[in-house]
């Protein structure tokens, strides 16, 4: 498919709605997009045209939008650009959507918190069968995560080389700081 992908640095202009649909929930807002151009006359930033697109979001990237933007902030949107028609009060207009593939916060201009969201059961859906624009199918979520028992292994790793590296010093303490290593063993042969 020949469809053009744009990403878009903005604002939130108008607040996210969220609604449920027969082919699951969407979000939809507006999004600024302002020119900034550096002045060299001024020497200063200034802004140019802002230009608006309407920005949908589908299925868990809809949800997980309406529950973290709120109006004003600074986004990163990529999706497809659909540019389309329309005739309202005898004049033709353009409109400019974007459908959205990913969307988060512009860090440039501040920080955020990341909170991974529950996996919920298929609540819309009644047959569990892969649908058109889902993505790969993924399988379920390992009880265990490999990379905290990775984790785990390099922490208890780390302890008993610490633990061994202490006895090695008290021992070596305990010989007159001679640097010799000395054990029960040793100090039975020498013993007689």
């Amino acid at each position: 498919m020949n469809d053009t992908t744009v990403t878009l640095v903005g604002n939130v202009a108008t607040a996210v709605e969220y609604r449920e649909t027969v082919t699951g929930g969407v979000a939809r807002f507006r999004f600024a997009v302002t020119a900034r151009r550096w002045d060299r006359e001024r020497n200063l930033w200034s802004d140019g045209n802002t230009s608006f697109y309407t920005v949908s979001a589908w299925r868990s990237l809809g949800a997980n939008l309406a529950a973290s933007v709120s109006v004003g902030e600074p986004l990163v949107v990529h999706g497809r650009l659909r540019v389309r028609e329309d005739e309202r009060d005898g004049q033709r207009k353009t409109f400019v959507d974007v459908d959205a593939l990913a969307v988060g916060h512009d860090l440039t201009r501040g920080t955020a918190a990341f909170r991974r969201a529950a996996r919920a059961e298929s609540r819309a859906r009644p047959d569990p069968g892969p649908h058109p624009g889902d993505g790969p199918a993924l399988g379920p979520a390992p009880e265990v995560d490999p990379w905290t028992e990775a984790v785990a292994e390099a922490v208890a790793e780390a302890e008993e080389e610490a633990r061994g590296a202490a006895e090695t010093a008290a021992s070596r303490a305990g010989n007159g700081g001679k640097g010799e290593e000395t054990n029960a063993e040793d100090r039975l042969v020498t013993a007689s």
